[in-house]
């Protein structure tokens, strides 16, 4: 699936300019099936979703944490902690597995003297295994600037941003309780605190196919909300994206750029020519553009030089940045 990152302010700047064409930042969701018992060695169709899973750049692990007869689950009972331990458990079993072959090659590299420089990412993996082998996960850990080089290269399972989702029956959801929450969320905790999102999946089904109105008179009567836009933007910001916005009457546009980038970069997705040609970038915060008289950045503005400062989130690029020639980042 592709969503729209829901944005107040990308909303009201399609109202304000009406534009002929409107571009919103995406995330891509791809629907892996859960893994089974012994997934890491090929069961089921282990390793296709386990390279399923190494091709995405952070993890939506959704939990099941309701008892319903008319859904089963292949052990049986309902028991999330388990079910936890078992994805996870695949997850660094598969990991494990792909480093031992690297820290192999990497050694053979040093030892025939084919590679030198080899030796210290034979070091990192020596470290990596130890994490796994302790049951610990790669993304939880401190490293040091240059094993995270080193880790960049592997893309590990365990070394992905994780988001637990856990999906409750309505009646739970309405209610905030579940016998299961408390043990998932110490099991949470003592692995490094991750993100968990309790929600309900019969009930987001369900506010989809309502129009709007009645989806939100559904919840109001109901005490409930959805929690897609928290899931939504949520996994975005965990990728540690951003975005900035050009906007106009021909269009409005979220160009999505990486945490901490620098302005001239940030220029560089709408065009390289303005990355190449840059000298600074006028902002302004996006509360003052939304009053009547404001509608220039240059009383209260503040320049990004260069080099320095990137964009900051909730600050807008003004139409001095050309809307000419624009190409996908």
């Amino acid at each position: 699936a592709r969503v729209a990152i829901p944005d107040e302010r990308y909303d009201w700047l399609c109202e304000h300019y009406k534009p002929k064409s409107k571009v919103p930042t995406y995330l891509e969701v791809t629907d892996i099936a859960g893994l089974v018992r012994g997934a890491a060695q090929g069961k089921g169709l282990g390793n296709a979703f386990l390279a399923n899973i190494r091709a995405v750049d952070g993890i939506f692990h959704v939990v099941r944490v309701f008892p319903d007869s008319d859904v089963t689950h292949v052990d049986g009972e309902v028991d999330p902690v388990r079910d936890l331990e078992t994805i996870v458990g695949e997850l660094a079993a598969k990991d494990i597995e792909f480093v031992e072959k690297q820290l192999a090659a990497a050694d053979h590299a040093v030892r025939m003297g084919i590679d030198k420089s080899k030796a210290a990412a034979a070091e990192t993996y020596r470290k990596v295994l130890t994490v796994l082998q302790e049951g610990r996960e790669v993304r939880i850990q401190e490293w040091t600037n240059s094993e995270i080089e080193h880790l960049n290269e592997l893309q590990l399972l365990t070394a992905k941003p994780v988001i637990y989702l856990l999906n409750m029956s309505e009646k739970d959801f309405r209610r905030k309780k579940n016998k299961h929450l408390r043990a998932i969320m110490e099991w949470v905790k003592a692995r490094g605190a991750d993100q968990v999102i309790p929600f309900c999946a019969s009930l987001e089904q369900n506010l989809m196919a309502m129009e709007p109105e009645a989806a939100a008179a559904y919840c109001a009567e109901n005490e409930v909300q959805s929690m897609m836009s928290r899931i939504i933007t949520t996994g975005y910001h965990e990728l540690h994206l951003i975005h900035f916005m050009t906007a106009g009457s021909d269009e409005v546009r979220c160009w999505t750029i990486r945490d901490g980038c620098k302005a001239p970069d940030a220029a560089g997705c709408i065009h390289s020519d303005m990355k190449n040609g840059f000298i600074c970038a006028e902002v302004m915060a996006f509360d003052d553009l939304k009053r009547p008289r404001v509608r220039s950045c240059r009383p209260r503005s503040r320049a990004a030089p260069p080099g320095g400062a990137a964009l900051p989130h909730g600050l807008r690029a003004t139409s001095s940045w050309s809307s000419s020639g624009r190409r996908e980042p």
